[in-house]
């Protein structure tokens, strides 16, 4: 004699669905653009014997050129050997050019790495005005959005994405853990 056990599934269940709005690089792609742009520093024929130098820290990077057109030079060729790679520009924020010694110029670049305060209170009024059904709450330098369809968060991604655009926020905002 065999006993069947009942097979129960989640049709009474509600599951709740969520993602997290984040401000992150992928910082191997972001050594291999740095890598690519030292190339071709060393190689174009402008800035060859320039002295211009890339040099990475974990939170900032340093450029050094022999003059501030040179300088400019090797920040196009940063950012876009970096947008080549997926990183965003908007990861960037450009410190003021410094003199330096024997007339050479350098300049701090800093990574920006997860949400701001007041960029995650933006983002959480977005969701809730865009799409009341929606929880979304601050967790530390993140936003997790959470709902019941999954259809309502596709729609809140749009929203944010959108708000990204119209706001020009300096923050890049992607979307990560869609579950």
């Amino acid at each position: 004699m065999r006993f069947r056990l009942p097979v129960r599934d989640n049709v009474g269940m509600a599951s709740e669905f969520s993602f997290d709005v984040v401000s992150t690089f992928d910082k191997q792609e972001m050594a291999n653009a740095i890598d690519q742009a030292r190339r071709e520093i060393a190689t174009r024929f402008d800035l060859k014997d320039s002295g211009s130098t890339i040099e990475l820290e974990p939170t900032l990077i340093k450029l050094a050129s022999a003059s501030e057109m040179t300088l400019e030079s090797v920040r196009d060729i940063l950012v876009g050997r970096a947008v080549k790679r997926g990183v965003s520009a908007k990861v960037f924020d450009f410190q003021e050019v410094e003199e330096a010694t024997k007339g050479t110029v350098r300049q701090s670049v800093k990574l920006r790495q997860g949400l701001p305060q007041d960029l995650a209170r933006e983002i959480v009024k977005v969701v809730r005005d865009r799409c009341p059904k929606l929880k979304a709450q601050i967790q530390g330098d993140a936003v997790r959005v959470t709902g019941k369809a999954k259809d309502e968060l596709q729609a809140a991604i749009s929203a944010v994405r959108d708000a990204e655009k119209d706001k020009a926020w300096v923050n890049p905002v992607q979307f990560d853990n869609y579950r």
